[in-house]
């Protein structure tokens, strides 16, 4: 089988080497994103296989079918760059990717004590030898009570591992796996806006979850509360979040992820002007902590996202049942 892997980076090639070695398959590597450009590549290949800069829209699907592709993967887990609804009209099979939940509950922690410690300014003064620690007074983990939004893999994870640090836990969610019960308050998302004194999100974008995070749920919330999104920026209006962090009724505010980051994150544009003033508008603030959608990014991650991409193709050309099928 050839597949042609369409954004392949560096720090996938040792897998994609090893799969090539190891499974019937024929990778043909590509480092650019799928685009007008360069879809002639696909030209008899069975499959292709992208990361999330490839828009795969109904028109870039009709010419993928057109020049022989059956199978798209995406070595991510998140799909909302493929248009399934076209994919499953043109008769396209598409899958994407799983890792373990254990990098992004990890990066979720570190960024609770991140804005908890006031870490953002404190490294800053050390740049310029300011070694004072006026301002810099944080809170411990241990008194707060943490609200998870949304229980699946990484939620879950995220609650097990808080375990160790003694702080109230309340979750909501659409799943509940009995093993959590006993380390989770279960309750409903206005009780975790009342209540949580940080508020972590796991939870895919959605028609019910896009800006669940407004002005009116923000004013329900506490005054200084702390907002954690390592999931996508969709989940948050931009406009309420600053409104909250000038009038300080957020307290901090760590995101991995951020409305319209694609084109910015994951790219050197050190030296271009983009457009996203939102973005250049809150990373000003000393409670403020951007980061560039880097949760995920760990070896073990990187792996199990390469593996995923090639063998769900496999598992779905052979007619093997694939948990990863969209």
């Amino acid at each position: 089988m050839k597949i042609r892997v369409f954004e392949a980076s560096p720090d996938e090639r040792a897998d994609l080497v090893r799969l090539n070695e190891t499974l019937p398959v024929e990778l043909l590597l590509e480092p650019t994103a799928l685009s007008d450009a360069n879809l002639h590549l696909a030209e008899g290949c069975d499959a292709v296989s992208t990361l999330g800069r490839s828009r795969l829209d109904r028109y870039m699907l009709e010419k993928l079918k057109a020049l022989g592709v059956r199978y798209v993967s995406t070595r991510t887990i998140g799909f909302d760059h493929i248009d399934l609804a076209a994919a499953h009209d043109l008769g396209l099979r598409v899958s994407h990717a799983w890792y373990p939940p254990y990098a992004v509950a990890d990066f979720t922690i570190m960024l609770m004590l991140i804005v908890l410690r006031r870490y953002k300014p404190a490294l800053w003064r050390q740049q310029v030898n300011d070694y004072s620690l006026g301002g810099l007074m944080g809170r411990s983990l241990r008194a707060q009570t943490v609200g998870v939004v949304g229980t699946g893999n990484i939620g879950a994870a995220v609650i097990r591992q808080l375990q160790g640090f003694g702080c109230r836990i309340l979750a909501c969610g659409l799943e509940f796996s009995d093993d959590l019960r006993g380390l989770a308050e279960f309750v409903d998302w206005e009780t975790i806006q009342r209540e949580a004194d940080i508020i972590t999100f796991h939870v895919p974008c959605t028609d019910e979850t896009r800006d669940m995070v407004n002005a009116e749920s923000l004013a329900r919330m506490k005054d200084g509360v702390i907002l954690i999104n390592t999931a996508r920026g969709e989940l948050m209006d931009v406009e309420a979040l600053m409104d909250g962090v000038e009038n300080k009724k957020i307290g901090g505010l760590a995101m991995d992820v951020f409305l319209n980051e694609q084109g910015i994150y994951h790219a050197d544009r050190k030296t271009d002007i983009f457009r996203n003033r939102h973005m250049a508008y809150l990373r000003q603030f000393p409670n403020v902590v951007l980061t560039q959608h880097m949760a995920f990014f760990t070896q073990e991650s990187i792996t199990s996202m390469v593996e995923c991409g090639i063998q769900s193709i496999l598992d779905m050309a052979e007619g093997r049942e694939t948990r990863l099928e969209l």
